[in-house]
């Protein structure tokens, strides 16, 4: 039995219940979940170990963790709130910030576009190994070389690597600033969070045995996130190497290694965020409310803006139906988060992080423990429901 730690609030006792029947019942590894509610910490729990070989270092306080795609929820921020300060247009082209990337007929591609899925640049025609992918260069020139595998703007497929060189480089030719360096400056300095996109190697280091190994990506097909089994058209485009689906996922070829320190410091904001659950549930509380003292990030326009539909419907990539505000995933089938007006990101695996405005809650849910999904995960959703009961109680 795993002894889970940590402390919820009056009312919040379903989160640890369901947090410890994940251990017991659910397959978890490691893991810890937090939430804010009006900007208060209602729930800060962690249990299990950090190793992903086998070891039994336990999790503890502070321990963090690569979060995947969860990374893309803070990177979607960067952008917002560039806006927000009026230095970016979201209509204009991409071209008129980042020239070279108007090669290949992606004149006509928008800001939003690339927020939204719909800029048609889920894959790459060859694929970046590792050291390409990390290396600053190599993944904004392939992209801004990569013809669309659709009509930018008529057709929505999640971008589930490329987004990575995409919005990073977007950022940087903005504000002169990579997005890793922007993020701690903006967000996670002034709010006090341990988080990070691109954890410098020193950092590492003096963090020794508070960041948590995670398992590599499991072989078999993922499950699209589904509770039920999976349908054969999912099925068949994991399992097709030709797929654009797992083209998208195979953008970086090999695999890399997610444990390496050269890839843990590498900026990568689709899938390399390192960040602690309280650390992720505090980033989306600071989006809807003031927190500690610290007013609250996006204006009322622009919470507006992640959280209003701009592309819903098959998803090119997913092979399910999906739906994306400006850089957030919305409520609905392929991601039941807490409430229709809810907005946030997975990770592929297991790691969630969401905002809900009209309860003014937010939660976070970070794990070693892969699991064959992309985004709905069973045991993140047994504490979404969890949460649900709380506040319905």
């Amino acid at each position: 039995m795993v002894d889970v730690q940590g402390t919820v609030t009056d009312g919040f006792e379903p989160v640890r219940d369901a947090f410890a029947e994940n251990f017991a019942r659910r397959g978890e590894r490691g893991a810890a979940v937090a939430v804010y509610r009006e900007g208060r910490k209602v729930a800060d729990l962690w249990g299990g170990v950090r190793d992903a070989d086998g070891g039994e270092e336990p999790w503890r306080h502070g321990t963090a963790q690569i979060v995947r795609s969860a990374t893309k929820g803070v990177a979607a921020a960067v952008l917002l709130l560039l806006h927000q300060r009026g230095q970016v247009d979201l209509d204009a082209p991409v071209g008129t910030y980042w020239p070279e990337f108007k090669a290949a007929g992606k004149e006509r591609v928008l800001v939003r576009h690339l927020l939204s899925h719909r800029a048609g640049l889920p894959a790459l025609d060859v694929p970046l190994t590792p050291a390409q992918a990390i290396d600053g260069v190599s993944g904004p020139a392939a992209v801004a070389a990569q013809a669309p595998a659709w009509e930018p703007g008529t057709a929505h497929g999640y971008h589930a690597q490329t987004y990575s060189w995409l919005i990073g480089e977007l950022v940087e030719r903005i504000t002169g600033r990579p997005i890793g360096r922007w993020v701690a400056q903006e967000i996670a300095g002034p709010l006090g969070l341990d988080l990070w996109i691109g954890m410098p190697e020193a950092e590492q280091a003096a963090r020794a045995g508070r960041i948590a190994d995670i398992e590599p990506p499991a072989a078999a097909a993922p499950s699209a996130g589904l509770r039920v089994r999976p349908k054969q058209s999912v099925t068949d485009a994991y399992g097709d190497p030709e797929s654009l689906t797992r083209r998208a996922f195979a953008a970086i070829s090999p695999a890399a290694d997610e444990n390496d320190p050269a890839y843990r410091a590498a900026e990568l904001p689709a899938s390399a965020g390192i960040a602690t659950a309280d650390a992720l549930a505090r980033f989306y509380a600071s989006l809807i409310g003031d927190v500690d003292g610290v007013r609250r990030l996006f204006a009322p326009a622009t919470l507006t803006l992640a959280r209003t539909e701009e592309s819903a419907g098959p998803d090119k990539v997913l092979v399910v139906n999906t739906r994306f505000g400006l850089g957030y995933m919305l409520h609905g089938p392929a991601s039941p988060l807490l409430a229709p007006g809810s907005f946030g990101h997975p990770g592929r695996g297991g790691s969630l992080a969401f905002a809900d405005p009209e309860s003014g809650l937010s939660f976070a849910y970070v794990t070693n423990g892969m699991q064959k999904n992309v985004t709905a995960d069973p045991r993140a959703q047994a504490l979404v429901r969890a949460v649900s009961r709380a506040l319905s109680a």
